[in-house]
């Protein structure tokens, strides 16, 4: 009896050897076809070394646990960039998704965040094809799930905004605009200058839609919620809001701050030309009584040096002072 249980000691101890040895000739394979760039092969390969080796007290299978499962991602992320590159972006965005899903099971950090940035990528291209088409709808959907992988993927941020904006969510628009100009300038200064050139753009067509059709209200509250993260801007379409309204009172009171707050000299004298002509229509509604109105409308319009106001402010002065 004694002998036989030695002898079933020495059969098992064969067989764990013998599995000792299948799991390290699997890695072995699996190393091969990595070199090789044979991906899906290594995905099956590796997979087997962690499911039968990972209980393993041997330290040689431990290793090949170990490192099979550094390279998995990897091997997931090889065979995404093979479907991106033919333009198969649904089973892309499947494998790179299992690269980013198996890095973070296995504690893999920078492996993580390198499959997050490649999927923002491949949203990016997918989406913009459909933005290229003028497809915004289609192109914002996409771009959401690319944003959401990776919001520092600048250039992709800035399509996204655009792409509310071109389909009249100018909130959202903004919102990401706004996250883009709070991104490190050091690195993101060419994305923030198209951000806020953009906001401005977007902004101005907004503000011209709702004048069109008299909200001027509309653009005051809109002013309110500007003014903390433009106050130049916001200070302008307040004032061409209320001059709209034809509360001249207000567009005098409001008028040397909002010039103020612009921050080069056709802005600034778009905003006195409107003080000018505020003046002036106090000036007119007194029978030309009003001096001290002319006087101020003068002193305002004399203030208006550069831009497309230039030529009518120099015509109402004519009128001012003959």
């Amino acid at each position: 009896m004694k002998k036989l249980f030695v002898t079933m000691c020495a059969l098992l101890a064969v067989g764990f050897a013998s599995a000792q040895s299948e799991i390290i000739a699997k890695f072995n394979e699996g190393a091969k076809a990595v070199q090789s760039k044979n991906y899906a092969s290594a995905i099956t390969l590796f997979e087997t070394v962690i499911d039968k080796g990972m209980d393993s007290e041997d330290n040689t299978v431990l290793n090949c646990v170990a490192t099979a499962k550094k390279y998995l991602p990897v091997c997931y992320q090889g065979v995404g960039l093979s479907a991106a590159s033919q333009k198969n972006y649904t089973k892309a965005i499947e494998y790179l998704t299992k690269a980013a899903d198996t890095a973070e099971l296995y504690g893999n950090t920078s492996a993580k965040q390198k499959a997050m940035m490649i999927i923002a990528k491949v949203y990016q291209v997918q989406g913009g094809e459909a933005f290229n088409t003028k497809d915004y709808a289609t192109a914002a959907s996409v771009f959401e799930k690319g944003y959401a992988a990776n919001p520092r993927n600048a250039e992709m941020a800035l399509n996204l905004a655009t792409s509310y904006c071109e389909l009249g969510k100018y909130d959202e628009g903004m919102a990401i605009y706004d996250k883009i100009c709070k991104m490190p300038a050091d690195k993101y200064a060419d994305a923030i200058a198209k951000a806020e050139a953009n906001k401005t753009l977007y902004t101005n067509n907004k503000v011209a839609s709702m004048q069109q059709a008299g909200d001027f209200d509309g653009v005051i509250a809109m002013a309110d919620k500007l003014v903390a993260s433009n106050p130049a801007l916001a200070e302008k379409i307040r004032i061409e809001a209320y001059n709209g309204k034809k509360d001249y009172a207000k567009v005098i009171a409001l008028g040397d701050a909002a010039a103020a707050a612009q921050n080069d000299e056709e802005a600034k004298s778009a905003i006195y030309f409107l003080v000018g002509a505020a003046h002036n229509a106090k000036y007119n509604e007194s029978g030309n009584k009003d001096v001290a109105s002319r006087d101020k409308a003068i002193a305002a319009l004399k203030k208006v040096t550069a831009g497309a106001s230039v030529d009518a402010a120099k015509a109402a002065l004519t009128e001012l002072t003959k």
